[in-house]
């Protein structure tokens, strides 16, 4: 029998190793468009005036709803981890491809735009690079990907 890598406490009733909290705030970080989507549908009469507040070009707002599609994804498929173990296994290289792919999209505004007026461009920049650098290197998140890190 082999040992475990992780304390029982951080397995759940299914047996799985629990994702890391900041997966979490990860995952919403990249579907950030989705978000801002949905809170502008939610509020009806200001809707318009925050979708152009933060994508004042409607490109990048498409550009973002794209982008978002695998963490929005990837925050369903966390609930199906044990029925489809193999999709699971590679959507956390589908995550860093998504990120990295907005990093070189973000880049390219940055250097189009020179330097933007506002801080925004440039923290989201940042963020989105400590979640690709994350998501590689964090080694329980890794392992949470893995299939032989599960009890029976």
């Amino acid at each position: 029998m082999m040992g475990l890598k992780y304390l029982p406490d951080e397995y759940d009733a299914k047996g799985q190793l629990r994702l890391p909290f900041l997966f979490w705030p990860i995952l919403l970080l990249q579907a950030r468009t989705w978000l801002l989507l949905v809170m502008a549908g939610a509020s009806r009469q200001q809707g318009n005036d925050l979708l152009a507040l933060f994508y004042p070009d409607r490109q990048s707002f498409w550009i973002g709803l794209a982008l978002g599609i695998p963490a929005a994804a990837g925050l369903l498929l966390t609930g199906y981890r044990q029925r489809w173990p193999r999709l699971w296994q590679s959507w956390r290289q589908v995550l860093s491809v998504s990120l990295l792919i907005s990093l070189l999209s973000q880049g390219y505004g940055l250097i189009q735009g020179a330097f933007p007026d506002s801080p925004r461009p440039l923290l989201l920049t940042l963020f989105d690079l400590l979640a690709l650098i994350w998501l590689q290197t964090h080694q329980r998140l890794r392992d949470c990907f893995l299939p032989e890190h599960h009890i029976e």
